[in-house]
């Protein structure tokens, strides 16, 4: 075996070393693996800098979950975000400047509700919600006019893929055995199948408390700081109060647990709907293959303890429509359903995710049709449905599910609820956060009282924007020294759910790109490269990397 291994690391020095000169292999300056939104900004920043970048991405469609239903945008302190993030903003905005755009609703009659701010800030020229299929045509049109060259559907070969020069990678092959060699990557990823694949520390679950001498990861048993849990006591049996009739259905066994221990369970996954109430333009809630109302009995009996609040997170976006979020404690989340997706296979990954869709289309409908459901939230949901206009290629359902959290790089820093509640400065910012630690609920049992609860949903608010260190980028030095990670980057999982937004991902993708470029063109390691020639370019850039540039 130490034979093979040393003739398989002597061919790939010798491919490595002859790319250059062979005419017919193409070598890109930055390849960047992923369609999220870091892939795009990360392929707009190298391809300004003037380096030669491919996006391949394993998905259909650019943007992640921007373009995936995620409209009414988590943007925290806008004043955090800078450069291409703030950019896309800008863009998003010009579109809505068009009246063609305005097609269900008058601009007049928009709400221009936000987030923490105005939906449409005509002072700074920024718009922070929207329509999923404008923000994928924001994209398109971005990366065609930069002539940036986009791989779509092309699926790492995560077995045998990646190519690496003892820390450095050479190249990675899709599934359809196409291969792209670079100078450089970025995982841009929500699952970092990339980072993965190339032999990188990673962590999934949420760390002990003691880890990083944190409050808020591990095992958070009776701490209620959103309104996801059982208000009220509500039986978790087949027949109400009887312990021997076996378990309603997603109600795990594991009990209470001590707080503040590690496991490996991840924040729930849901897909972000985009829902109207316009007659012309809605496609009501079809019955999901293998439906079975059994499902949703939990919600029933929270309908019967006097819950009334399913359509608070009907959040609305242009033209009459929402983007539509887990609220409750028995919601849009699929609680419990997705802890083995970051390590799952593409088939098993197609699995959870129809189980996923079949859950959130039977939710609706649901809530919509069945008679045990209260006659005004009935006939209220029974208004709403699918947006005829969303997704026309996917039976108007998102294409992009929420992936609030999978695997996590163990890199050169690692982000802890300490930088992102002011504790600790890092000493090579990036870039910005200012949203609070966000977690969804993990699982759902059977407490002491013999009630089903939820665990898991933190919300603890951030004081002001924190600064992200550039070590959270970068894998360890001895296990890759060509790769940045923008997206499953170097945190713990309670910093993650600060993270985790869809501006900060972006963002960082510019950074990550810009720190690529510069490795290039200095001839070193993305570890090696001077943090000030990094900080120079990225200021210049309208990045925002701590308080005192704000």
């Amino acid at each position: 075996m130490k034979i093979y291994s040393f003739v398989l690391s002597l061919l790939s020095i010798i491919i490595a070393g002859c790319f250059e000169s062979c005419s017919n292999v193409k070598v890109y300056d930055i390849v960047i693996y992923g369609g999220t939104s870091a892939a795009v900004t990360a392929a707009v920043q190298a391809r300004r800098m003037g380096q030669s970048v491919i996006i391949v991405s394993p998905d259909k469609h650019l943007g992640g979950l921007t373009s995936g239903g995620l409209g009414f945008t988590d943007s925290g302190n806008t004043g955090s975000i800078g450069g291409l993030a703030r950019e896309f903003y800008r863009r998003v905005y010009l579109e809505y400047q068009k009246d063609e755009t305005w097609r269900w609703e008058r601009r007049d009659e928009y709400g221009n509700e936000g987030q923490g701010t105005r939906a449409m800030l005509h002072s700074d020229s920024t718009m922070w919600i929207f329509e999923p299929h404008v923000a994928e045509r924001v994209f398109d049109e971005w990366v065609k006019e930069l002539k940036i060259t986009v791989v779509r559907g092309a699926l790492l070969d995560r077995e045998k893929g990646v190519v690496k020069d003892v820390s450095k990678i050479v190249s990675i092959t899709t599934l359809d055995s196409i291969t792209y060699h670079g100078r450089m990557f970025i995982d841009a990823t929500y699952e970092g199948d990339l980072m993965a694949a190339a032999g990188v520390s990673y962590h999934i679950g949420r760390e002990s408390n003691s880890t990083y001498d944190e409050k808020w990861n591990g095992n958070q048993y009776g701490v209620y700081q959103h309104g996801h849990y059982f208000k009220k006591p509500v039986s978790p049996y087949r027949i109400e109060g009887d312990s021997t009739s076996g378990l309603l259905p997603f109600i795990d066994t594991s009990g209470e647990g001590v707080n503040g221990e590690g496991d490996n369970r991840i924040q729930a996954y849901c897909y972000r709907m985009c829902l109207t109430n316009n007659p012309d333009n809605r496609t009501p809630f079809g019955k999901p293959d293998g439906y079975n109302p059994e499902n949703y009995e939990l919600l029933r009996r929270v309908f019967d303890t006097g819950w009334r609040e399913t359509f608070q997170k009907f959040d609305p976006i242009p033209n009459r429509k929402t983007d539509t979020n887990n609220h409750g404690p028995f919601s849009t989340d699929f609680i419990g359903m997705n802890y083995d997706y970051p390590e799952a296979t593409y088939e098993r990954r197609k699995e959870i995710l129809r189980e996923h869709q079949n859950y959130e289309m039977g939710w609706f409908y649901y809530i919509a049709n069945d008679m045990q459901v209260p006659e005004d939230v009935r006939l209220e949901m029974s208004e709403w449905g699918l947006a005829k206009d969303e997704f026309t290629d996917n039976g108007n359902w998102p294409h992009q599910i929420y992936v609030r959290e999978a695997r996590r790089m163990i890199g050169e820093y690692i982000t802890t609820e300490h930088e992102c509640l002011g504790r600790r400065q890092p000493p090579h910012p990036v870039g910005m956060g200012s949203y609070g630690l966000d977690s969804h609920n993990v699982r759902r049992f059977v407490n002491s009282q013999g009630d089903v609860q939820n665990e898991g949903d933190i919300g603890v608010g951030v004081k002001k924007p924190y600064s992200i260190d550039y070590g959270s980028l970068t894998p360890k030095t001895a296990e890759c020294t060509n790769l940045l990670v923008p997206v499953c980057v170097s945190c713990s999982h309670i910093a993650f759910g600060s993270i985790r937004m869809e501006p900060v991902f972006m963002l960082l993708g510019q950074s990550a790109a810009t720190a690529a470029c510069l490795s290039n063109k200095n001839k070193c390691s993305v570890q090696q490269l001077p943090y000030e020639q990094l900080r120079t370019r990225l200021l210049t850039d309208g990045q925002r990397l701590e308080i005192a540039n704000r």
